[in-house]
């Protein structure tokens, strides 16, 4: 991401967000937790964190690194009630201080977004994940030979395992040339921004729609965030409040279902936030998972032992993007957590920082 295009994409910045209340509750019988969930416009309901036995000194602590850290946006729910919510710091623009109505860019947390058209495009039988990607975008999509390129599927695009080299000079161009053999698909896990990007081409072909607008139609309209999708060099990147991250949050979960309203199949959400793959059991659908025994990183073939966020609860599942976005949730504890802001590491995917967050938030907690 570069700094220098981000200007470019805050002109809208200034949007209102529609202020959030009113219970609507969710009527599933299996639904183990009644959780609130805000109206389209309207007041956000809330709950104080002293009334549930959260420690003032450890979240003025948890304040005060979050706000030397660059922090824009911090947001937590519980239940789906808004228990923490702070602002710092100036808009992009430096053109009016941040608050909850301002847009900030998701980075890679945005991949899950992506994810979840994939997965309504399933659901409507418009692909299948096993499909060849040569399918939705037609063959010579790479450089592969049509042997080695008909190996690959939207499952592995999804999944981080096409087989394509990251380690070429620009790993985000799209373009046939550009995608280049390194190992057969399904192989070798590797970050891959490019072969991820495509996916929004075959959510276009295989439903011939346009990626926005169907995203729109699937998900954003649905829950009332307030964004958009913006390219900036070869990466469309989406912004948003952090109230609209919130919201996507808490559709994640309750599994997919907003109110009373199933908007994607449970199965393709407990597949998105499970181990995908054996080469690396911290990723699922484009999610980032704790809890797994070892974990990869982007521009490295290591395999790390340990759970990807010690600190925190085994259940967290997390949409991360560069200089530190987070949606991360905690089932077990009805959390969702969200931060959008500046670059507390140099990390493309800056899972230290968040680590520390959950650190310091279970701390509050106990």
């Amino acid at each position: 991401m570069k700094s220098t295009s981000l200007v470019l994409l805050i002109i809208l910045s200034t949007f209102g967000c529609k202020d959030d209340t009113e219970i609507t509750p969710p009527t599933d019988e299996n639904q183990p937790t009644a959780y609130y969930f805000p109206p389209s416009s309207g007041i956000w309901e809330t709950t104080l964190p002293e009334t549930l036995g959260w420690n003032a000194d450890s979240l003025s602590a948890l304040y005060s690194n979050l706000e030397n850290n660059d922090t824009r946006a911090f947001l937590v729910l519980k239940d789906g009630k808004i228990v923490l919510e702070k602002y710092w710091g100036r808009t992009l623009l430096n053109d009016a201080d941040f608050d909850a109505n301002k847009m900030w860019y998701w980075a890679s947390a945005a991949k899950t977004l992506t994810a979840f058209t994939i997965g309504k495009m399933e659901e409507s039988g418009s692909l299948s994940l096993t499909d060849k990607s040569s399918i939705h975008l037609g063959e010579g999509w790479t450089s592969l030979t049509k042997e080695q390129e008909d190996k690959i599927t939207v499952w592995n695009q999804l999944t981080m395992t096409s087989g394509l080299d990251d380690g070429i000079t620009n790993p985000d161009d799209t373009t046939s040339g550009n995608l280049q053999y390194k190992a057969d698909a399904g192989t070798r896990w590797a970050y891959h921004n490019a072969p991820y990007t495509i996916l929004e081409q075959v959510v276009s072909n295989a439903g011939s729609v346009k990626f926005d607008e169907y995203f729109d139609l699937v998900l954003s309209d649905k829950i009332n965030m307030t964004g958009f999708w913006q390219w900036t060099g070869d990466n469309h990147l989406y912004l948003s409040n952090a109230r609209s991250a919130a919201r996507y949050g808490l559709l994640m979960l309750n599994n997919g279902v907003w109110g009373e309203d199933q908007l994607i199949n449970k199965e393709f959400i407990d597949r998105a936030i499970s181990p995908s793959q054996e080469l690396n059991k911290s990723y699922g659908y484009l999610w980032w998972l704790n809890g797994s025994e070892s974990y990869r990183l982007p521009q490295s073939q290591f395999l790390f032992p340990g759970k990807l966020l010690p600190k925190a609860p085994n259940d967290v599942y997390s949409a991360m993007g560069k200089n530190g976005q987070y949606v991360s949730i905690s089932p077990s504890n009805g959390l969702v957590v969200i931060r959008m802001g500046e670059n507390p590491s140099d990390a493309l995917v800056p899972l230290l920082y968040l680590d520390d967050i959950w650190g310091r938030l279970m701390n509050a907690m106990e």
